[in-house]
């Protein structure tokens, strides 16, 4: 099995990229700079430069492969309209460059995110079939690259998976969190209601070649998560656990969080450097409910999380601890 990784250099991708190898795959990995291939930079693959947003750089890259994983994606930005370049229009022009240059593809795998779909209003879990109603930029960029995808569901095989939040080794969004803890503070909104699903790595990862070994409909929509329902400062506690401190709260009212991602914006577009704070960030974080039901992955891809938030967190801070980030 012959297999075309984007965003291979990233947190998901590089698990992703190990597990193939583990598996005995040809791994492809699509790059933009050889000389920054980060986690996978000694892993026995094979690298072809492209850039998902430059159609005729992708010809090479999606020749001869059984499958595209298409992981490759923009989780932060300074200008909002380079997450519709690189989300959207990105998986426009991989998908336009496999049906051109790979008629035989079997399967195409775009990672979205439960932010595609948007947080669910009406209490309980979101499912596949409900609206979708995203918040933020990034969300809604996501949400523009699974329609576009959908749009040529009648011309290759195509499956798309809406993971939740993701934890784990490498991560640098949930690294925040463990950087506040480790000074002793836990934040956390005002409103005490607030639940979100959480899934680590390496479940994902196991999704993801699940996904790839399933035969389904073109088309399917699959959510990701460890099917367990959190209290956003119940992670923070349970991090906390994991690192074997005691941290004091920090009620942050959503006010003080808009102010910080003001500035942080500001930071940015005079940096040049995005940044993991920012009001579309603050949207997502003050709604509610980001819980998703996995019912329909664990009965068409026979996906079972293995591992749970307290496992998931001493893993996450042992890797932190060893890597020397805390």
């Amino acid at each position: 099995m012959k297999v075309l990784v984007t965003g291979a250099t990233g947190f998901i991708g590089s698990h992703l990229v190990e597990a193939l190898v583990q598996r005995g795959a040809q791994v492809r990995c699509l790059v933009r700079n050889k000389r920054r291939l980060g986690w996978v930079k000694d892993s026995p693959v094979e690298f072809v430069v492209g850039n998902c947003q430059e159609r005729t750089s992708l010809k090479q890259s999606v020749k001869d492969v059984d499958q595209v994983l298409h992981l490759a994606g923009a989780t932060t930005a300074v200008k909002e309209k380079t997450y519709f370049e690189v989300n959207a229009l990105g998986t426009e022009n991989l998908i336009q460059a496999c049906i051109e240059n790979n008629p035989r593809l079997k399967k195409f795998i775009y990672l979205s995110s439960q932010a595609a779909a948007g947080p669910c209003r009406n209490g309980g879990k979101k499912k596949e079939s409900d609206p979708c109603h995203p918040v933020s930029p990034y969300g809604k960029s996501k949400l523009l690259g699974e329609q576009l995808a959908l749009s040529h569901s009648h011309e290759l095989p195509l499956l798309i998976l809406r993971p939740c939040a993701v934890y784990g080794p490498r991560d640098k969004g949930f690294y925040a969190l463990f950087k506040c803890l480790s000074k002793s503070i836990n934040p956390c909104l005002c409103d005490h209601d607030n639940h979100i699903s959480m899934c680590y790595v390496q479940d994902i990862v196991r999704a993801i070649l699940l996904a790839s070994e399933t035969q389904t409909e073109n088309g399917e929509i699959f959510f990701l998560s460890d099917g367990q329902d959190y209290r956003m400062e119940e992670i923070g506690d349970i991090f906390a656990q994991a690192m074997e401190i005691s941290a004091r709260q920090l009620r942050l009212p959503k006010q003080v969080l808009f102010g910080m991602a003001f500035f942080a914006e500001c930071f940015s577009r005079v940096s040049g450097k995005p940044s993991i704070m920012s009001r579309g960030k603050v949207e997502e974080m003050i709604r509610k409910n980001w819980l998703c039901d996995i019912t329909k992955a664990k009965a068409l891809l026979g996906f079972e999380p293995l591992i749970s938030l307290v496992r998931g967190a001493e893993l996450a801070v042992a890797w932190y601890k060893k890597e020397n980030w805390l």
